[in-house]
């Protein structure tokens, strides 16, 4: 990826099947999402429309029956439209021997990073059945991309489909960040309930970064403001949660909000290129 020419990099884009889930149908409502489906190629060609690299990602995960679209499948979407897009992996890390082969595998096949979701795939971010994994990824010197916080996936559904909002809490993080100093952590989407906890987090560990998917800036809280703007202006990255945020609609509304004029480009783009080592 070529950045001289974009204007922004999205850290947060889900590659998503052609499903219709009930899953599917409650975030999307959650959300207020109501665009046309696109496919993969078509959303390489409207980030380049738009100017903006993405990083791109399909999650492995079971409980919702959401399938995910094969990492193979990312990897060749990124390597065929490299000026945009960077591929992230998704293997779910309570697989094992064979999730840690995978790694290993992924990693060979040109993977830039990986995409974790604790609350979709059930598991404590330390628990320490997951430690080989995050071995494998630390060896490359590669980012993980954690989902913390509320989880749009499941809300309203019965039971919230399932899905155990415990396992989005970024504590259970900081351990993995005490233990791994040298893997890079993306603490994905302003942590709501415990958004204090990731900027304490973040704050405390200097390989730990917030992307800022999932909500639109209008609701950003005062505090994470005041911190973006301020002692962590160059570890928050700008993130949509494409489908369901678009770039447009996301940086129509951070437009709005009182970021200095000298961090917005860090935002946007300048912290993530940094982070992903890519090319001026």
């Amino acid at each position: 990826m070529q950045i001289q020419n974009l204007v922004a990099i999205d850290t947060h884009v889900h590659i998503e099947s052609n499903t219709d889930s009930a899953a599917d149908e409650a975030a999307r409502k959650y959300f207020r999402e109501t665009g046309p489906r696109t496919s993969p190629q078509e959303l390489a060609e409207h980030y380049r429309s738009l100017n903006i690299g993405c990083v791109v990602f399909s999650v492995d995960e079971r409980l919702t029956g959401r399938p995910q679209v094969p990492n193979d499948e990312v990897l060749a979407l990124a390597a065929k439209n490299p000026d945009v897009m960077l591929a992230f992996a998704s293997v779910d890390p309570m697989r094992g021997f064979e999730a840690v082969s995978e790694v290993h595998r992924l990693i060979a096949h040109g993977a830039r990073g990986f995409k974790l979701h604790p609350p979709l795939q059930q598991f404590h971010a330390n628990d320490r059945a997951v430690y080989p994994f995050y071995e494998a990824i630390a060896a490359a010197k590669l980012p993980v991309i954690f989902h913390t916080g509320h989880s749009g996936i499941g809300t309203g559904m019965p039971g919230g489909g399932g899905v155990r909002l415990k396992y989005g809490n970024p504590m259970d993080i900081d351990d993995v960040a005490v233990d791994f100093p040298d893997m890079p952590i993306i603490l994905a989407h302003p942590s709501f309930p415990w958004q204090d906890e990731a900027i304490s987090v973040c704050l405390h560990k200097p390989q730990v970064y917030i992307d800022l998917s999932g909500w639109s800036p209008k609701y950003f809280p005062p505090t994470l403001i005041q911190y973006a703007n301020t002692l962590l202006k160059n570890k928050v990255l700008f993130g949509s949660d494409y489908p369901l945020i678009t770039p447009e609609r996301w940086l129509a509304d951070f437009e709005k909000i009182a970021i200095r004029d000298e961090v917005r480009p860090l935002i946007l783009k300048e912290n993530a290129a940094r982070l992903f080592g890519l090319n001026g």
